[in-house]
C-alpha cells in the first residue's frame, strides 16, 4: 500500500510540475503577443516577469509565490490587447477619453486570465493583474486601494512596471538613465510603491541594472530558485 501511496505522490507531483511549466510557457506565450503590438515594450511584460521575481526573491517571498510573480508579470498587461492600436500606439500624449480606456486594461486582463487561473488553480494572479495600478497611497485605479489593502504581488508588480517602463523608450520620451530611475523609484516610497518592496529593490539594483544593460540574468534560473510546483494558497496574495 506504500508503495502505491508513494507513486501515486510521485505523479501528483510531477504532474503539478508539467501543469506549471505549462501554465508558465502559455503565461510568456500571452505577454510575447501584447509586447508585439507595439516594438516601444518588445520586451516590457518578460522585464516585468524577471524583476518580479527578482524582487520576490529578496523579499524571501515562498517558492511558490516567485513564481506566481513571474507568471503574473508576464501576463500583468494582457488586457490591453483589448485597446485599440490608435491608442497603444499613439504618438504623444493621450486624452482624457483615451486615458480612461487604457486604466480599463487591468479589469479586462483579469477577466481575460479568470477562466484559465481558476482552471489551473492559480486563481490569486487575477487579483494581481486586477490591481498592479493601484497606489500605496490609495491614488491608483481600478478601485482606489490603499496599503495592505492591495495584493502584495500586485505591490511588487506595480515597481517591476514602472522600472521597465522608464528604461525604454515611448513615443513621447527616451529611455530615463538606470541612476535616475533607481531616485524616482526611490522617492515615490510609501506614495505610490510599498516602501518594503522599494527597499528590496534597492538592495539588488546592481543585479538588475546587468540585466537591463547587459542582458544578465537577475536569477540563475526561475525554477529552480523559485520552483516548479504551485501548491496551496499563496501568501503574497489577499482577496
Amino acid at each position: 500500500m506504500r508503495k502505491i501511496i508513494n507513486f501515486f505522490t510521485r505523479k501528483k507531483r510531477r504532474d503539478n510540475s508539467v501543469a506549471s511549466m505549462t501554465v508558465h510557457q502559455f503565461a510568456e506565450s500571452l505577454g510575447n503577443a501584447i509586447d508585439a503590438k507595439d516594438h516601444y515594450t518588445c520586451s516590457h511584460s518578460e522585464e516585468v516577469a524577471v524583476v518580479s521575481q527578482a524582487l520576490g526573491v529578496q523579499l524571501g517571498l515562498p517558492e511558490r509565490d516567485c513564481e506566481l510573480l513571474h507568471i503574473a508579470g508576464h501576463l500583468h498587461d494582457i488586457g490591453k490587447i483589448g485597446l485599440p492600436d490608435s491608442i497603444l500606439k499613439k504618438e504623444g500624449r493621450l486624452t482624457d477619453e483615451e486615458y480612461e480606456a487604457v486604466k480599463q486594461h487591468p479589469t479586462i486582463g483579469a477577466d481575460i486570465v479568470k477562466p484559465v487561473a481558476s482552471v489551473s488553480g492559480l486563481d490569486h494572479i487575477t487579483g494581481i493583474i486586477l490591481h498592479h495600478h493601484e497606489r500605496y497611497d490609495g491614488g491608483g485605479y481600478p478601485h482606489g486601494l490603499k496599503g495592505e489593502q492591495i495584493p502584495f504581488g500586485a505591490l511588487i508588480i506595480a515597481v517591476a512596471d514602472t522600472l521597465s517602463a522608464m528604461a525604454s523608450n515611448r513615443p513621447y520620451r527616451q529611455a530615463i538613465e538606470f541612476g535616475q530611475i533607481v531616485e524616482e523609484i526611490k522617492s515615490c516610497s510609501g506614495s505610490q510603491f510599498d516602501p518594503v518592496v522599494v527597499d528590496a529593490f534597492l538592495e539588488i539594483t546592481d543585479s538588475i541594472e546587468q540585466y537591463f544593460t547587459q542582458g544578465s540574468p537577475v536569477i540563475e534560473d526561475h525554477f529552480e530558485t523559485c520552483g516548479a510546483a504551485i501548491t496551496g494558497q499563496a501568501v503574497l496574495v489577499h482577496q
